[in-house]
């Protein structure tokens, strides 16, 4: 069970409760999701139960208790698994394209939480009941790196290099077009899609972001603060070999940024664009290189993970 606590600040200030929270990107919830929540008493303002209409007042508290989904029990499953590194602390995986990283709505089993707790003699159990000893995730068909703590000052740890943005992440992506900078920045706000909430998009900034719902960090008006590097590695006839980092670790950010640039990942179904010509399902999107303090040694740990197949496959690019 999750439980969230919230306070509204200045330009949230009049909207309704359930609308807010839709546009709130932790937790993630539908309005839909939202209203049902209220309903059933799970989600209350300032200790008590109100409407889903319900107007939100500055400073306003809100609480929010995700109840764990029906057959949320987390199985042990034998799958195989690539270990970059592993000690009494934490697990350095890569995780293969196709793999859930841990069980939510549709997916509890074969995930990486469902190998790992077969694999491992313990993992953290801070956090979430589905997550144990996650700290970070990637996209069901981003393959690479991750690391999971395996004991809860590990999680305490990670946890706090991730908020502090001293770990460092880089990506390697195939992006559909060529394109033209040899590098770049792009540095855009990101929330949930207006209309397609599964979606995220790039928002309007405004000129003096203040904190929103549950955070102290700066945010648009309906987005968050993001920003990517990206260096080109080499340009084909139709296509680009990127590599990508990200100081901000929003949903999605580094499939929405290119694609807002105009470049789209190769065989990204949500936000590619265009037709996929290359035949491969799910993007082309790979963690290579994760950098981190060991949170126990105080080590400065560096991880590689060679690229997929896929991406040396050059057919047609």
């Amino acid at each position: 069970m999750e439980k969230f606590e919230l306070t509204v600040a200045a330009e949230q200030v009049g909207r309704r409760l359930d609308q807010a929270l839709a546009d709130n990107p932790a937790p993630p919830l539908s309005r839909s999701r939202a209203k049902g929540l209220i309903d059933s008493g799970n989600i209350t303002v300032n200790e008590e139960a109100v409407a889903p209409s319900y107007k939100l007042k500055a400073n306003d508290r809100i609480k929010i208790t995700l109840p764990p989904p029906v057959g949320s029990t987390v199985n042990a499953e034998k799958i195989p698994l690539e270990i970059v590194y592993e000690d009494d602390q934490i697990i350095v995986v890569n995780k293969p394209k196709g793999m859930v990283t841990h069980p939510a709505p549709g997916h509890y089993s074969g995930t990486l939480v469902n190998a790992l707790l077969a694999h491992c003699d313990h993992l953290a159990a801070t956090g979430a009941p589905l997550r144990p000893g996650i700290v970070h995730r990637l996209d069901k068909d981003t393959s690479g790196l991750i690391v999971v703590a395996k004991t809860d000052p590990a999680y305490y740890s990670l946890i706090k290099q991730f908020k502090d943005r001293t770990v460092e992440k880089t990506y390697f992506a195939l992006a559909q077009g060529i394109i033209k900078n040899d590098q770049g920045v792009i540095e855009a706000s990101i929330g949930r899609h207006p209309v397609n909430r599964k979606k995220m998009t790039v928002v309007r900034t405004t000129n003096h972001p203040s904190p929103s719902l549950g955070t102290s960090e700066s945010r648009s008006t309906k987005g968050r603060a993001a920003l990517t590097e990206y260096r080109v590695l080499k340009r084909f006839k139709k296509h680009t070999l990127v590599e990508v980092k990200i100081k901000t670790g929003r949903t999605h950010q580094i499939r929405v940024h290119l694609s807002h640039l105009g470049y789209p990942l190769v065989g990204d179904p949500t936000y590619g664009g265009q037709k996929n010509t290359l035949g491969v399902t799910g993007q082309m999107l790979h963690a290579g290189q994760l950098k981190f303090v060991h949170p126990l040694t105080g080590e400065k740990l560096e991880f590689t993970a060679a690229l997929p197949v896929e991406f040396r496959a050059e057919r047609n690019w």
